[in-house]
């Protein structure tokens, strides 16, 4: 049954190829014909119009062929149309000098398109054969010659991106095939192009020449056989000659002109007619100008009114038009686009990456603190965060992330939460319409409120009403509003985390803004001899005590001067934090005439000193855990005995322990300020009032 089928298709196509064999066959043979049998004139008209409509049918196939390709057979198309017409020349050639009456379509051609006259006729045929020769073939004839040459050097590079295509996964064997062939067929169709304009090219030089002989031949064989006189013989055989000459030249000048326009189209948009109007009219600006300056030519010039004004009219309604048409077209473009967006999200499956997304600092509240947060209702809650960034980085110098605020309706009303990197870190409550009101110590008198924990610092406290505020504050309380709550506690939390909130696009963007002012500091240092990381680290470690890393440029300094000699940034951070001595002093010991500290023994800090070992890792401590419990109670010990006396802790010690002191007590006493004797001004009186023993 295939085979059965498989015939029975192909007995359906062989008419169709054989009909098409034929007309070719036959239009062939014909001018083989016309070459050797004469013909009657009648005849020759029918021939003439034919070869007209040829033309005609080539130039309209070249413009709205989609490609170049389309048309592959193009080069055949020249060399038989060329033939065809030749044959037509010495038919009508032969009609002219035998009876002097080669037809219709000749004879009025020679009449009305010369207009009766010979000197117009042999001008209007000069013009054409000018045309033909000078514009449209020598055009038509480069153009050919360089896109075979630059088709023929593109191929390589075509082929290898094929290849390129197909081994990345891109297409498959089919469509590499597919474009391969095509290649080839364009590097054969230009090739063929270059030479088969050459055909078009004698062509138009063969007219001419069968023009001269048809002149000469006519004068003589009405003169010699006829018996007219010289002027007799030139009107009439020169009128014929050119209608002849005109009759060839136009279908060969509409060949020409398919030519030229197969080799220079570059737009595969098969809708030609609208695509050359667009990008000669499109531009309403250009419409715009071209008809002022016509208008202004009619109104200024000599130039007649009547034609320029109007014709400039046209164009600025055109350019109006045009203006109309893009806004509309804008307007429906952008309206289909957001339509095609809102398809393809409800169409496509869930976007997982972006819940991989996590904010650094959260600020989630219930549905009762949305008036804080919410400027149409009076809250400044928004206005608070943005102070928040900017009092830390002023105070420790570097940039907060954006704080993202968001409502949680799974959270009670009055409640909110605190996160860093997506973990919860603190959480508080608030009541709205109240106020907190907390004891400073000096209170003698209380007031009556709702008991509670204020929540940065973990004091009792009592919420109190708008009508207990002012006797609270006169009594010595202090008084804090929910957003001032929510605002203080906020900034507590980022100061705690401040510094693994620190990333390496912070701390790139700082050494990009401190090389603005002092770019040899930061060439010195980075990358020649500290990395990104390595830096971050020493600031991480000096916010992580609360240290300003707002004067960077003393930080580098510091850096590169000891970065020479060790990378280890524990060290590093320890001689940072000593070419800082100024702003510790400054932050510790402000405003206090003698300085209250304690003081490690030296025997614990030999101790600690003796237990340090080395890694390449770094430092680490190996005392027995009973020795660190025990360093840590006598720690407590004296913290508390200062804290009773009204004071701070701050416990200095000598510059090679304090880190490693520091290391054992900062998981236990988060903000007991360690310093060394040498991150301590010479002009600061200090006095120990206790000392941590062994």
């Amino acid at each position: 049954m295939p085979d059965a089928s498989a015939a029975k298709q192909n007995t359906k196509r062989k008419p169709l190829l054989a009909g098409g064999d034929l007309v070719v066959a036959v239009y062939v043979l014909a001018a083989f014909i016309m070459m050797i049998v004469p013909i009657p004139s009648w005849l020759l008209d029918i021939l003439l119009a034919v070869n007209m409509s040829v033309a005609f049918s080539v130039l309209f196939s070249a413009m709205f062929s989609k490609e170049a390709l389309d048309m592959s057979f193009f080069p055949t198309v020249l060399l038989f149309t060329t033939l065809f017409r030749i044959a037509l020349n010495i038919s009508s050639t032969r009609l002219i000098l035998t009876s002097g009456s080669p037809g219709n379509v000749v004879e009025t051609f020679g009449q009305f398109v010369g207009g009766g006259d010979l000197v117009m006729g042999i001008i209007v045929y000069a013009i054409l054969l000018i045309v033909q020769f000078m514009v449209i073939n020598k055009g038509s004839e480069r153009v050919a010659e360089v896109t075979a040459r630059f088709t023929l050097d593109a191929m390589p590079g075509k082929q290898m991106a094929i290849d390129a295509d197909l081994n990345t996964g891109a297409i498959d064997d089919k469509e590499a095939k597919r474009r391969r062939d095509k290649i080839q067929e364009e590097a054969s169709f230009f090739g063929s192009m270059d030479g088969a304009v050459k055909y078009v090219k004698g062509d138009a030089t063969a007219g001419l020449l069968i023009s001269a002989v048809n002149i000469v031949g006519g004068i003589a064989m009405g003169m010699l056989r006829r018996g007219n006189t010289f002027q007799d013989a030139l009107d009439q055989y020169v009128v014929l000659t050119i209608g002849d000459g005109l009759v060839s030249a136009i279908p060969s000048l509409l060949i020409s002109l398919a030519t030229g326009v197969l080799v220079t189209k570059g737009s595969k948009d098969a809708d030609f007619g609208n695509i050359l109007l667009k990008q000669l009219f499109g531009l309403p600006k250009a419409m715009y100008i071209v008809g002022a300056v016509l208008a202004f030519l009619g109104v200024v010039t000599p130039l007649q009114f009547f034609i320029f004004v109007p014709l400039g009219a046209v164009f600025i309604i055109i350019g109006n038009r045009m203006d109309r048409m893009m806004k509309t077209a804008r307007v429906e473009e952008s309206v289909e686009q957001a339509e095609v967006a809102e398809a393809e999200e409800i169409r496509k499956p869930e976007n997982v990456t972006s819940l991989l997304q996590v904010d650094p600092i959260e600020l989630e509240f219930g549905y009762g603190i949305i008036p804080l947060a919410d400027v149409n209702q009076g809250g400044d809650l928004l206005d608070r965060v943005v102070m928040i960034r900017r009092q830390i980085a002023l105070e420790l110098g570097t940039v907060v992330p954006i704080i993202r605020l968001r409502d949680n309706i799974q959270l009670n009303p009055n409640q909110y939460i605190i996160k860093i990197k997506g973990i919860q870190c603190s959480e508080g409550e608030i009541l709205f319409d109240h106020y907190l009101a907390m004891n400073p110590g000096s209170v003698e008198e209380e007031i009556t409120g709702i008991p509670t924990i204020e929540p940065s610092f973990k004091l009792p406290a009592l919420w109190i009403t708008e009508g207990q505020r002012e006797r609270a504050e006169s009594l010595g309380y202090t008084v804090v509003d929910p957003p001032s709550i929510i605002a203080t506690h906020l900034t507590e939390i980022i100061k705690e985390h401040i510094a693994e909130l620190l990333t390496r696009q912070d701390v790139q963007s700082l050494v990009d803004n401190l090389k603005e002012s002092n770019p040899a500091i930061v060439e010195e240092l980075t990358p020649k001899l500290l990395g990104l990381g390595e830096i971050q680290k020493v600031l991480q470690n000096l916010l992580s005590e609360g240290i300003s890393v707002r004067d960077l440029l003393t930080i580098f300094e510091a850096l590169a001067d000891r970065a020479t000699t060790t990378r280890d940034t524990d060290l590093l951070t320890e001689y940072v934090r000593q070419a800082l001595k100024r702003a510790i002093s400054n932050r510790y010991f402000a405003g206090e005439e003698t300085a209250q500290v304690l003081t490690l023994d030296p025997k614990l800090e030999q101790e600690i000193m003796n237990s340090v070992k080395q890694s390449e890792q770094g430092a680490y401590i190996t005392l027995a855990p009973d020795r660190i419990r025990a360093i840590i109670d006598n720690t407590g010990k004296a913290v508390e005995k200062i804290e009773e006396m009204g004071q701070s802790a701050i416990i200095l010690t000598s510059p090679v322990v304090r880190m490693y002191y520091r290391k054992l007590t900062e998981d236990y006493y988060r903000d007991l300020a360690v310093l060394s004797y040498n991150e301590v001004e010479s002009d600061v009186k200090l006095q120990s009032v206790g000392m941590v023993s062994a």
